[in-house]
C-alpha cells in the first residue's frame, strides 16, 4: 500500500487526530521499533514507558488518553480494533496467483476454480472441489469429495480429508488437520478368540467448517463418528486444539492454545475458552460463557457466566478459594489450636 496521511487513516478506522494529520505514513511498528514515518499503538498501561519513549510518528490510543508527549496521537473509541484496520492496510492478504503447479497432484475428476492457487507437492483428490481465489499452499492434502470455498487459504502440509467441507474465506495456519479420525473404541473382551482389545469404531461422519473461521497450526479437529463436528460461523481457534468428534463449536467462538474439547460437546455463540482448558463430553456451554486458562469444566455451564478452576466453578467464588488455598497451612495449624484450646475448655467445664 502506498503512504496515507495520518488523517485519511483517522478517516477510514473513524478515529479523531490530535497532532498533525498531514504526517505521511508508511507502516506500523510496534512501539519500541517504530520511527517518524510509521503508526504504533497504545492500549495497556503497563507498557507507558515504551509509550513515552517512542519515537513513533503516531500512536493510536484510547480517546481519553492524555497528550502523547508531543506526538501526534490517532484516537478511538476501540484503538485495538483501529489499529488492526490499519495494519491490514500496510499488511494485506496475499491474493491468489491462479494456476496448477505442476509439481502438484490432482485428480481428474476433482473441481478447481480457475482463479485458485495450487502449490507444488498439494494433492487433491477424487471428487474434491476448490472454490474461486483459494490458495493451496505447497505440501495441502485434500481427500476424496472434499470441498473448499471460495477465498479459501490453507497454509504448507494442511490436510483436508475426505468429505469435509470448508466455508468462504476459511484460513488453516500448516500443520492444521481437519477430519481425522475421532477417538473412538469399544472394548472387546472376545477379541475373536484372540483375547481383549480395543475395537475401531468407523468415523463415518465428517466436519463441517463455515465461513470466515480460522484455524491454527497443528490444531485438529476429529471427524464425527456419524454425522457432523461443526466450526461456527467467524469462530477462531488457536494452535495445538484438539476439538473431538461430534462437537459443535458455535457462531464467534474464541478457543485459545492447548485446549482441548471433548466429544459430543456443544458450545454455543460467542463462548471463549482460554489456554489448556478441558472440557468433558457431552455437555453443553452456553452463549458467551467464559472459561479462564487452565480451568476443567466437567459440567454444563449456563449462558453468561464467567468460571474458573478445577473443577470450574464462579470465576469470583474461585479468586476467593485461591486466596484461601494460598494460607491453607496457616489455616490448618490455627484449626488445630482451636481444637486444643476448645477441648482442654471442655475438659475443665466437667464436673
Amino acid at each position: 500500500m502506498t503512504a496515507q496521511t495520518l488523517a485519511e487513516l483517522a478517516a477510514l478506522v473513524g478515529g479523531e487526530v490530535s497532532g498533525d494529520g498531514s504526517l505521511l505514513v508508511t507502516g506500523v511498528a510496534p512501539l519500541e521499533e517504530a520511527g517518524p514515518g510509521q503508526v504504533s499503538f497504545f492500549a495497556n498501561k503497563k507498557y507507558r514507558a515504551a509509550f513515552e519513549a517512542s519515537k513513533a510518528g503516531a500512536v493510536v490510543v484510547a480517546r481519553d488518553q492524555a497528550a502523547g508527549g508531543g506526538r501526534s496521537l490517532l484516537r478511538s473509541s476501540n484503538p485495538y480494533l483501529a489499529f488492526a484496520r490499519i495494519s491490514t492496510l500496510f499488511n494485506p492478504a496475499a491474493v491468489a496467483v491462479p494456476g496448477i503447479s505442476a509439481r502438484a497432484e490432482v485428480d481428474p475428476t476433482a473441481r478447481v476454480d480457475a482463479s485458485a492457487q495450487v502449490g507444488p507437492l498439494v494433492s487433491v483428490g477424487p471428487g474434491a472441489v476448490i472454490g474461486p481465489r483459494t490458495v493451496l499452499h505447497p505440501g495441502v492434502q485434500v481427500g476424496a469429495g472434499a470441498r473448499i470455498g471460495a477465498d479459501c487459504l490453507l497454509y504448507q502440509n494442511v490436510v483436508v480429508r475426505e468429505r469435509c467441507v470448508l466455508g468462504d474465506r476459511v484460513a488453516l495456519q500448516p500443520g492444521c488437520v481437519i477430519g481425522s479420525d475421532g477417538f473412538g473404541y469399544a472394548l472387546d473382551m472376545e477379541g475373536e478368540g484372540q483375547g481383549p482389545r480395543h475395537f475401531k469404531i468407523p468415523q463415518a461422519g465428517i466436519v463441517v467448517v463455515e465461513d470466515d473461521v480460522e484455524v491454527g497450526a497443528n490444531t485438529c479437529v476429529d471427524r464425527a463418528t456419524l454425522g457432523v463436528t461443526r466450526i461456527g460461523r467467524g469462530a477462531k481457534i488457536d494452535n495445538l486444539v484438539q476439538i473431538a468428534h461430534n462437537v459443535e463449536v458455535g457462531p464467534l467462538c474464541i478457543v485459545a492454545g492447548q485446549a482441548g474439547v471433548a466429544g459430543s460437546t456443544r458450545m454455543g455463540m460467542g463462548v471463549a475458552v482460554w489456554g489448556q482448558v478441558a472440557i468433558n463430553g457431552h455437555i453443553e456451554i452456553g452463549d458467551r460463557v467464559n472459561i479462564a486458562a487452565q480451568s476443567g469444566v466437567a459440567h454444563d455451564v449456563p449462558a453468561g457466566q464467567r468460571v474458573a478452576g478445577l473443577p470450574a466453578i464462579d470465576e469470583r467464588r474461585w479468586a476467593r478459594n485461591a486466596v484461601a488455598f494460598g494460607r491453607l497451612h496457616e489455616l490448618r495449624r490455627d484449626l488445630r489450636d482451636l481444637m486444643r484450646r476448645v477441648a482442654k475448655l471442655e475438659e475443665e467445664e466437667k464436673p
